[in-house]
């Protein structure tokens, strides 16, 4: 064997003389030998509690809000009194239509 694992069982055997329960060559070389081995095992453990979850606020955008009133105002003007706002940042709803409003991000580097 290699010199640390002898170094391993002679403070085994040495930490179990301490103790007053000697151990023979072997029983330690056993004992070294799970305890290395123990050192190649992981353990992956759940926490008793799990962490909570910070809901995202999300920021109001005025421009989006502004232009779904307006085509809301337009579709009640023009004859299409079902029409709902299912999202006042988004969608439209009526009829069998719905109209989703989209800001696209501008692109990096631009």
């Amino acid at each position: 064997m290699n010199e640390q694992f002898d170094a391993l069982v002679k403070s085994i055997m040495a930490e179990m003389m301490e103790d007053g329960e000697p151990v023979t060559r072997e029983e330690a070389e056993e004992m070294a030998l799970m305890e290395v081995n123990a050192k190649n095992i992981r353990r992956y453990e759940k926490t008793a509690t799990p962490k909570e979850r910070k809901k995202r606020e999300n920021k109001k955008d005025e421009e989006k809000i502004e232009i779904i009133k307006k085509i809301f105002n337009f579709l009640l003007t023009n004859g299409y009194e079902d029409a709902t706002i299912v999202n006042e940042q988004r969608e439209i709803t009526f009829k069998d239509f719905s109209i989703t409003l989209t800001k696209h991000r501008t692109k990096k580097g631009v």
